[in-house]
């Protein structure tokens, strides 16, 4: 089979020229999560401004009691601290908007690096390991940037870009390969069917996993209670609860289609191999990662545990799931060795 190598290099250029969107995307959203900082003590000060003012009561005898403000600002100072604010929330916004109209751009570059590598290589696009991070940062970004929008949550951002940029950056260097024909023992229809339910199941997982991160980043620093650097640095963050909850709802979808493709992949294995389930170290530390984001569910939903160390437990599947696309991948040597680089 013949390789198409005009789509191959267009996927190589446009997965290049995405990496670089994602660059500035990054740097768009540190601006903004910068203008944060200034919007978010404004807004505090003013509801300890509120809350400190000295309250009197008005009426007498029996009647009902009303409560006002015994020292209402002058109307002029108000103004104008209301248009301070809003100020600052509007420059913060126009960054929003600007770093969540880059993401989507590079979303459909990414898209289409995707599209012409199966293309170029004239066949499903995940026979090693390059594709196969390739399709996982796709999702990733596609999930993210769907719920931040939705919520308005754009302060992720940074902690989001930061370690998909370093992804693409060893997938474009270190894990990529030239589009070409996969072995032998990959030519078939499972392929797309295994392979993609194992990456997007994954992938949701990662994204669950760094949620739980800032849910315990942000359990540490609690809201309004932040101190030192890292209580400045993480200053911008959603609730913890909000945090957890995001967590929460995305592992419950990682889980079935994590599942799922294990089931596909035995399935598969048996019509390869004769055999379901060999306890290969790639089939072994799936399956580990599977019973983590089992338990991790177990535990979220389990009265007595904490949700910070449940949320421990998914932080270890996010930590096994990197292990078991990298090391395992590269180091190992198994049945399931089609990195390209072993």
């Amino acid at each position: 089979m013949l390789v198409n190598s005009t789509m191959a290099d267009l996927s190589d250029l446009t997965f290049r020229t995405a990496f670089v969107i994602y660059i500035v995307g990054m740097l768009m959203s540190c601006i903004y999560y910068g203008r944060m900082f200034g919007v978010i003590d404004m807004r505090r000060q003013r509801e300890a401004t509120r809350a400190e003012r000295p309250k009197v009561a008005l009426g007498a005898g029996g009647g009902s009691t009303v409560v006002s403000d015994a020292s209402e600002p002058a109307d002029g100072q108000a103004a104008a601290e209301e248009a301070e604010y809003q100020s600052r929330v509007a420059g913060a916004r126009k960054w929003a908007g600007m770093t969540q109209a880059l993401v989507w751009f590079g979303i459909l570059l990414h898209l289409v690096a995707v599209i012409t590598r199966g293309l170029g290589a004239r066949r499903f696009p995940l026979g090693n390991l390059y594709e196969y991070i390739l399709m996982m940062t796709l999702v990733i970004m596609v999930v993210a940037a769907i719920v931040i929008q939705r919520k308005k949550w754009y302060s992720i951002y940074p902690w989001l870009l930061a370690p998909m940029i370093v992804a693409m950056y060893l997938n474009g260097t270190v894990f990529h390969m030239q589009a070409a024909p996969v072995v032998p023992a990959l030519q078939s229809y499972w392929l797309p069917v295994h392979v993609s339910s194992v990456s997007v199941g994954a992938s949701i997982g990662i994204v669950s996993g760094i949620f739980s991160l800032l849910y315990l980043l942000r359990m540490w620093q609690p809201r309004g209670e932040e101190q030192g650097f890292f209580g400045t640095l993480i200053k911008p963050l959603p609730a913890a609860k909000t945090l957890d909850q995001l967590a929460y709802k995305t592992a419950i979808i990682t889980l079935p289609l994590y599942g799922i493709g294990i089931m596909l992949g035995a399935i598969w294995a048996e019509v390869a191999w004769g055999r379901p389930w060999g306890w290969d170290a790639k089939e072994t530390v799936s399956l580990i990662t599977w019973i983590l984001y089992a338990a991790y569910l177990h535990a979220r939903a389990t009265a007595g545990w904490k949700n910070s160390k449940a949320a421990w437990i998914n932080v270890f599947a996010l930590a096994v799931t990197i292990f078991n696309m990298t090391y395992v991948n590269t180091v190992i040597a198994g049945l399931h060795s089609y990195a390209g680089l072993n």
